[in-house]
């Protein structure tokens, strides 16, 4: 008797993406089941996967990273950037290379996994995440559908018609849907190994925090210079800031379209500028900045995502390794006179940072609060506060 051989097995995709273009990847789904309608995007950051899920720069963006094991060393309670964590501000989707192993770090709380549920995020893996990068940085960030069924049905169709009808992040002002919705205080300083985070029991400087998706890290470092920050609204007026008499004023990162969203902060931006505090930018903010100086910005190709972004401080000569996210930029042609360009993109010559020039106030598109990423850029926070000192009288800090 003949013997008998099982049939060749197959496993049915449980997640695809399908892009604007009609382009559908199928891989297998884990996180949340269910679809989300964003951009899709690539982060060359090779740690800190949990850092760049919940920035809520990533508002309605799916992260494709480009370092093929992702989600090794579990997930904890402690590597969260969002301010408010069941709000789940951040990215909607992720894809992955590799499949998830079990967790293996010191630090995990669980699996990366269970936490993707909890966060809300739809994520993928299985799939060639270079061939996907290569795509963004041929024709440009996609506009996409990302969907994740046990059971492996989709209606590709409709899929198709969702990603195809959305409108994208041109024209989207998304810091009103990311913002706190009240004013609060902040006094978390940096995290210290085997110590966890501390407190800002003795401030010597107060700071207003305007939240425009602003990142935890971002406020640590100037609480551990010695600031008691307030976190305010993004909508928050320039006369209620004002009241609260603030020594410096900080503009935050955020998602979105920068000119929809200065739409209504442009317009606070210049009336702060009028008080001749120090004012400092990051990301979004510096976008807002520029803007409100009269400058313009523009939609990017790919954008930059990533840890391992070269950009050269033009102020002191130095090249710094740091981290960016996002999607737009500043037009540095459309600066004015009076606006001095500080920084500059080492990969493609954008616009990284810009100067007031004689007043204290300036502004960085990359994020040199890190998590992740490297420190280089820790200085700036130093700048911001020693402009702070000067006013009132103290010796500056060493920026170095």
């Amino acid at each position: 008797m003949a013997a008998t051989t099982a049939p060749w097995a197959t496993e049915a995709p449980t997640a695809v993406l399908v892009l604007a273009d009609g382009t559908v990847i199928e891989g297998r789904g884990l996180g949340a089941t269910g679809s989300a309608v964003a951009e899709v995007c690539f982060n060359t950051a090779l740690t800190g996967y949990q850092e760049i899920l919940t920035d809520p720069s990533y508002a309605a963006q799916i992260v494709t990273f480009t370092f093929p094991h992702i989600g090794n060393i579990g997930a904890n309670d402690e590597d969260v950037e969002d301010l408010n964590p069941a709000a789940r501000n951040g990215a909607v989707g992720a894809i992955f290379k590799a499949d998830v192993t079990n967790p293996s770090n010191y630090r995990a709380a669980g699996d990366l996994d269970q936490w993707l549920k909890r966060r809300g995020i739809v994520a993928m893996s299985g799939i060639d995440t270079r061939a996907l990068t290569a795509l963004i940085r041929e024709k440009g960030l996609a506009n996409a559908v990302i969907a994740h069924s046990p059971d492996g049905k989709f209606d590709i169709d409709d899929l198709k018609r969702r990603a195809g009808a959305w409108s994208g992040l041109v024209g989207l002002d998304l810091a009103k849907e990311v913002t706190s919705g009240q004013s609060s205080t902040w006094r978390e300083t940096p995290w210290v190994w085997n110590e966890g985070y501390g407190e800002q029991s003795e401030p010597t400087m107060h700071v207003v925090a305007v939240d425009y998706g602003v990142k935890r890290n971002i406020l640590r470092l100037l609480a551990g210079l010695g600031a008691e920050v307030t976190v305010v609204p993004a909508t928050a007026a320039a006369e209620d800031i004002l009241a609260m008499k603030p020594d410096g004023i900080f503009l935050s990162n955020g998602p979105g379209d920068p000119a929809a969203t200065g739409e209504y902060a442009v317009p606070v931006i210049r009336d702060l500028l009028k008080s001749d505090l120090p004012i400092f930018g990051i990301c979004l903010g510096h976008q807002m900045l520029a803007l409100a100086l009269g400058g313009k910005t523009e939609k990017m190709h790919q954008g930059h995502h990533g840890a391992n972004h070269p950009v050269k401080d033009h102020t002191t000569g130095k090249v710094e390794i740091v981290s960016m996210n996002h999607g737009f930029a500043v037009d540095s042609k459309s600066l004015p006179e009076g606006v001095e360009e500080t920084h500059v993109s080492l990969f493609d010559g954008s616009n990284c940072g810009i100067a007031l020039k004689g007043r204290p106030v300036f502004s960085v598109q990359h994020h040199p609060e890190a998590s992740p990423g490297p420190q280089d850029s820790h200085y700036l926070f130093r700048r911001f506060t020693n402009l702070i000192r000067e006013r009132k009288g103290e010796p500056a800090l060493a920026e170095g």
